[in-house]
């Protein structure tokens, strides 16, 4: 498949011609310059032709070693390494001195190079349209990405180039199902560090700011021949301290992330006490279905690792019940170590989040526990349980069939749905019960 970068400036509208292509809102978009930070990836179509597209962080003159400075050597080398590039600048303020050296030096990586010159609906961009001739790309388009104009004449240009990429040999990528797993967290956790670790590679923003992670940036990634769609997220803080316009927007797009997922990964500064905003998210996850893998980030700088395994193992017993048994895993992102033993830890999760138990098995256990711990007797009629079924997995959901059922108290809930993790090995599963009135379905005439 075809690749092409976006890259310019902040704020010409790069995010935004990247959303119309893909055809969805994936990459944050606001007036307010350096949005984007990290290099985002989707598949975009035009008319009958798809191409693989690369959204970047904006070109910005800065101090070596800033955050900004990090932000444009990633999106520079997300250039280098497609084979179009989408050079854009804003027509209504004219070509500027960072145009003109940003050209000179795309125009050194040798690649297929369009200059588009971006929010031309009105008359007031014909001067920068006029200007942007001198920056010397033989391919110049004026376009309006918020309008979605002038996207025929880029179709013109792209399509033989499809075509050509097309006969490349690529793996089919519908042959295996990828898991889709994303790491969430607070600020600064590591999270973008870890998924570095990951994939080998310097993918995503890092550095010892808090927050550089603004949108969920999926990645493709192999683990022992399984195809994974990794996502890095936004970190997550209490929400009352969320003020900012963008990180309420980043926010959002973590727990857009976290409902597309199947499989979580919370992960934690192990340096840190836990804190309640940790324990909100493992809920959050627990309450959305997903199976879910808690990891305790730069373990390797924790004092006492015991006691630091069992104080939060007590307080995940303590708070979050529903969710009981779930794995933790222990690593350190920067060293790269762990990430097998997390790796085995999120297909176990995943395992277990996709499991399927016979009925007859359901049946012969739920006649233990009844016997063993009968329901109560509201108003002393008993409440009976008379039988269950699977009715799905991804989470496993079971249909309960029985007399009174929306009577049956929490604790009795809880006391099935422990009796079954540890029969059906189930545990830190998101476990849902639904009640059924009414005469066993299966029950003989």
């Amino acid at each position: 498949m075809l690749n092409v970068a976006i890259v310019g400036r902040p704020n010409v509208g790069k995010s935004t011609l990247f959303n119309r292509l893909i055809g969805k809102k994936l990459a944050l978009v606001d007036d307010q310059p350096g949005v984007t930070r990290d290099v985002r990836e989707g598949t975009a179509q035009i008319a009958d032709i798809s191409f693989r597209l690369f959204d970047t962080a904006g070109l910005d003159f800065a101090k070596k070693g800033t955050l900004a400075a990090r932000m444009t050597e990633m999106s520079v080398e997300a250039a280098q390494t497609a084979d179009v590039v989408l050079f854009m600048v804003d027509g209504r303020s004219g070509i500027t001195p960072e145009d003109r050296t940003y050209a000179d030096r795309i125009r050194k990586l040798g690649r297929k190079v369009v200059l588009l010159v971006n929010k031309t609906e009105s008359r007031a961009a014909n001067a920068g349209v006029a200007e942007a001739y001198a920056l010397g790309f033989p391919d110049l388009l004026p376009i309006s990405a918020e309008h979605g104009e002038g996207l025929d004449e880029l179709y013109e240009i792209l399509k033989p180039l499809t075509e050509k990429a097309a006969k490349k040999v690529e793996p089919d990528p519908d042959v295996a199902r990828p898991l889709k797993l994303a790491i969430i967290g607070q600020p600064n956790a590591g999270k973008s560090t870890l998924v570095n670790a990951m994939l080998k590679e310097e993918r995503m923003l890092t550095g010892p700011e808090a927050g550089i992670t603004r949108d969920s940036i999926a990645s493709r990634w192999s683990w022992r021949g399984r195809e994974i769609s990794l996502f890095d997220t936004a970190g997550m803080r209490r929400k009352s301290r969320v003020q900012d316009k963008v990180e309420k927007l980043a926010v959002g797009d973590a727990l857009h992330s976290i409902r597309y997922a199947e499989c979580v990964v919370v992960l934690l500064d192990a340096t840190l006490p836990i804190e309640r905003q940790d324990l909100t998210l493992c809920d959050l996850i627990g309450r959305e279905g997903r199976a879910i893998v808690l990891a305790l980030n730069k373990w390797d700088a924790v004092e006492d690792p015991q006691k630091k395994l069992r104080d939060v193992q007590s307080d995940i017993e303590d708070v979050l019940p529903d969710i009981r048994g779930m794995s933790i895993v222990t690593l350190s992102a920067k060293q790269g170590r762990g990430i097998n033993k997390l790796m085995d830890a999120v297909f176990a999760a995943d395992r277990r989040w996709n499991q399927r138990v016979s009925t007859g098995k359901l049946n012969r256990w739920l006649e233990e526990v009844v016997q063993r711990n009968a329901p109560p007797a509201p108003s002393g009629r008993r409440i009976k349980i008379k039988y269950m079924t699977q009715a799905n997995a991804r989470p496993p959901t079971f249909a309960l069939f029985g007399n009174q059922l929306a009577k049956l108290p929490e604790s009795y809930l809880r006391y099935l749905m422990n009796n079954m993790r540890d029969n059906f090995d189930l545990a830190g599963t998101p476990i849902r019960f639904h009640m059924r009135g009414g005469k066993n379905p299966y029950e003989e005439k």
